[in-house]
């Protein structure tokens, strides 16, 4: 029997995020096993908050705080507390700062700054979330490392999603932003 309710909108939806979790996943995987000269202990690029930008732009705020949550619990399952904890502290703030600037402001901040604000807060997330495990301010130690970090990675991770967005909308994938 046919279910009268069936919404294929809504179905496609469920369908794309969970596509996108297990994009994240698989980013933060991959990223988990680079071993990258010059960075500290611990110190990722950040490839998985790309699926989270994507989901910001193109389907709203609630479906991109559901992909951070999946994804720091995905980290808290694979590293332990301390790394779930982190990659929820780090997550938050971005997804916080970049929903701000991106449906706050009257004016629309292009995505380049969007990303870099993004990374940038991020990183400050995770020094903040680290400050707290620690208490006191030793994470700060790590600050200018992960600051200049952020900056590159924030200008990355807006120039990888700008380049994919095209080969998305020809697999029939939502491109028009949700603002």
């Amino acid at each position: 029997m046919a279910n009268r309710n069936h919404d294929p909108k809504k179905t496609h939806e469920i369908a794309l995020s969970g596509l996108l979790f297990a994009l994240a996943m698989a980013l933060s995987f991959i990223e988990g096993t680079l071993v990258i000269p010059g960075l500290a202990p611990g110190m990722k690029l950040g490839l998985a908050n790309i699926v989270v930008m994507y989901a910001l732009f193109f389907m709203g705020a609630r479906q991109a705080l559901y992909l951070d949550l999946l994804k720091a619990l995905f980290v808290f399952l694979v590293s332990g507390w301390t790394a779930g904890f982190l990659s929820l502290c780090g997550g938050l703030l971005s997804l916080l700062v970049m929903w701000v600037l991106y449906y706050k402001l009257p004016f629309r901040p292009t995505w380049f700054i969007l990303s870099v604000c993004g990374a940038l807060s991020h990183n400050i997330g995770q020094l903040l979330g680290a400050g707290l495990i620690l208490s006191s301010a030793m994470s700060l130690y790590y600050a200018p490392v992960m600051l200049v970090l952020g900056l590159v990675m924030g200008a990355l991770t807006s120039l990888t999603l700008r380049a994919i967005l095209p080969a998305l909308g020809r697999l029939g994938y939502n491109t028009r932003e949700k603002r």
